[in-house]
This record gives structure tokens, sequence and C-alpha cells, in this order.
């Protein structure tokens, strides 16, 4: 339904069938993901390990069929990301005595993601000036889709970042994944008022931040929203079993596969809210088959989103 103002659309129905799978198809048809992400350690303070984060995006974007999967990581913490995530392959980044990266890392970042469809920013990456500068250098190159997720957004949350995004061309499409306390930091930054865990707002609060970064917003939580400015879609499906660290990991893993996927005419929102669909669907079916409310690891949650993805094909 329209919104009071009557220009935005409120869907109602689901997502349209993803394609049947090509058997004519290889690895390039499916689409390489790059994910970027993962914390090293260092001397220069606190700094969490992050090693799950990337591995579970990895695993996410795999299990949803991307062809090929690159994990692009601080070099102290690359092997223990592949070790949990095998199918992928990797690219160290370098990182200083404190752990935080090195000024030329935005460069390394840039020729891993000119080899990639699609990137998959953030998860895990932790703080630091090295990587927020990586990622304005990122965020500067137009030509690549990339997912932003967690510490890719809190990096560029400044409004500053966002000028322009609005106009961006089509091929250079962002996707912003906030839970309601990243959306709060963008939304303050961008001069958004509402509160993203009231139900009633939360429609109207994606829409606005899509029309302000010309960027496809998925608002997680209870009740995941979709919208491009023009359209949104409320997920009716999922279970409480999702709320536990990694699973949004994985989610962004989903979405960043099914954006890379050459075989895959549909439009971006309609492939992202695919992904969050599928992302739902694969949680409730752990519930059931576990006959459990809680105590999923985001790992299982991986091993169901293939058989979600295909009740979802033509």
């Amino acid at each position: 339904m329209p919104d009071a103002s009557g220009d935005w659309i409120e869907l109602s129905e689901g997502p349209p069938a993803l394609p049947v799978r090509a058997t004519d198809g290889h690895k390039g048809t499916f689409g390489r993901v790059a994910v970027v992400g993962g914390c090293a350690p260092g001397d220069g303070g606190f700094r969490p390990l992050m090693i799950g984060a990337p591995a579970l995006a990895g695993l996410g974007a795999l299990r949803a069929g991307a062809g090929l999967v690159r994990l692009v990581s601080p070099g102290p913490v690359l092997d223990g990301a592949l070790g949990l995530c095998p199918g992928a392959t990797g690219i160290a980044l370098a990182t200083d005595e404190s752990g935080d990266l090195t000024h030329d890392a935005g460069e390394a970042l840039l020729e891993a993601m000119r080899a990639s469809d699609v990137g998959v920013v953030g998860c895990g990456l932790g703080p630091g000036a090295g990587v927020e500068h990586a990622l304005r250098t990122l965020h500067a190159d137009r030509e690549r889709t990339l997912v932003l997720d967690a510490d890719g957004l809190n990096h560029l949350c400044d409004a500053g970042a966002w000028l322009g995004c609005a106009d961006s061309p089509s091929d250079a499409l962002r996707v912003l994944t906030p839970h309601p306390g990243e959306f709060a930091r963008l939304a303050d930054a961008l001069g958004i008022k509402g509160d993203a865990t009231d139900d009633a707002e939360r429609p109207r609060l994606a829409t606005d931040l899509a029309r302000a970064t010309g960027a496809v917003v998925v608002l997680k939580g209870r009740g995941t929203v979709v919208s491009d400015g023009e359209r949104c879609w409320v997920c009716q499906r999922g279970h409480p079993c999702l709320a536990t660290g990694g699973t949004g990991d994985v989610l962004a893993g989903v979405m960043g596969a099914l954006l890379a996927d050459r075989s895959h005419a549909g439009d971006a929102f309609d492939r992202v809210r695919s992904a969050v669909l599928a992302h739902a669907l694969a949680g409730e079916w752990w519930a059931r088959r576990r006959g459990a409310s809680g105590g999923m690891l985001a790992t299982e949650l991986t091993e169901h989103i293939p058989e979600a993805i295909e009740s979802l094909r033509g």
C-alpha cells in the first residue's frame, strides 16, 4: 500500500521466483563474490580478534550458489578464516603493529574487487584509521556492487561519505544492511528521524534511508524491511533462533551470491528480497528440525541455505 503521501509502495507479495539453475553454467556464470572482513589483534591497545565473520559470509555466499568466493582479510587472520571456509580463496591485506590495515591496503582492496562481481564489505572488519581509509577508497570506486554490512556501515556513517550516492549509476549499486543500532547512527548523520525498533515506523525509515543514499536498504530485525526508495517490503517469515551472532554475516553472503549471479535477470531489489526470505526460511527449518527455539550456530544456518534457495526457484 502507498504511504500517507502516496509516493512509495509497500508490497505484500514476496519476490518473484528465482530462475532454475542453468545446466550449462560454470563458476563464472554464477558469480564471483569478494568478502572483505576480519580483524587482527595488535600491540596498540584492545582490538578484538574477528575470524568467524568473513568466514560465515563466505559460507553464506557459497551455500547460496556463488561460483567463486574470495576472502579479503588482514594477513594475520586470513589462514584462520580460510580454515573455516575452505571453499574460498584468499587475499591478505597488510597490517601494522597495531593490527590496523596499512595505508596502501585500499589499493590492494581495489585490485581484489576488480576480479569480483560483488563485494560483501565489513563483516568483523573492526576499527582503525587504516580500515577507514581503505573503505573510503573502495567506496569511491563507483563501478562495483557492494553489500555494506556491520563495520562497512560504521566506518561510513558520517553524512559526507554518502553525499552523491543517490545519483550513483546503476552499476554502482550499494546495499546497506543495518540492524536498528547501525541504522540509528546512519539516520542521525543524515537527519532521518524515527525509531527503527517500532514496527509501524520501520517501512518509512528504511525508505527514507534508501532515498537519502540511493541504495537498497535492508533494515534487519523481526520483520526485516527491504526498500529501494520506491518499493518497500516486509518479510513476514523467520524465527527467534536467528537472533544470535553470525547470522547477519550469513545473510550478507547470501545477498552477495544472488546479486553476483550472471544467469539471473531480476533486479537488485528482488534479488535482495529473495536473500532475506531464504535466510528466514532456513532459520524456520532449523528450528522445526531441531525442535528448539534457540541454540542455533550460524554455521548450522548455512547448511539450510541451499534448500531454502531451491524452494524459491521457478
